[in-house]
């Protein structure tokens, strides 16, 4: 019987069950981990703002609907500013939730809805 070098080789070992060698991991997670640390210290918050960069938001009159403006323009007709110090700045702030379901006036009063 002839011994070919086919059948004298050793299987290849198992891959791991996640496909990843234990370096490739332990790299992922070092990527991940200098991510967090940048966004902490470099003040980023991971909360949606309310508007985007350039932008403001506004309140409408007379309605609970709240929309944003772009930095320097003054609100449309139907719209006002919030009032100084009480400007929502990230989806579900203090001010946000606040603000949301009050109806106010051409003054940005509240009023009764």
């Amino acid at each position: 019987m002839t011994v070919t070098t086919q059948q004298t080789r050793d299987p290849r070992p198992p891959r791991p069950a996640t496909g990843r060698t234990p370096a490739r991991r332990g790299l992922a997670g070092l990527v991940l981990a200098s991510i967090g640390a940048a966004l902490l210290l470099t003040g980023c918050s991971l909360q949606e703002r309310v508007c985007g960069y350039g932008r403001y938001p506004v309140k409408a009159v007379g309605d609970v609907g709240e929309d944003c403006v772009a930095d320097g323009q003054e609100p449309p007709e139907g719209w006002v500013r919030y009032p100084a110090g009480m400007v929502p700045e990230y989806i579900g702030d203090a001010w946000d939730r606040h603000w949301d379901g009050v109806v106010v006036d051409a003054d940005g009063r509240p009023v009764a809805g």
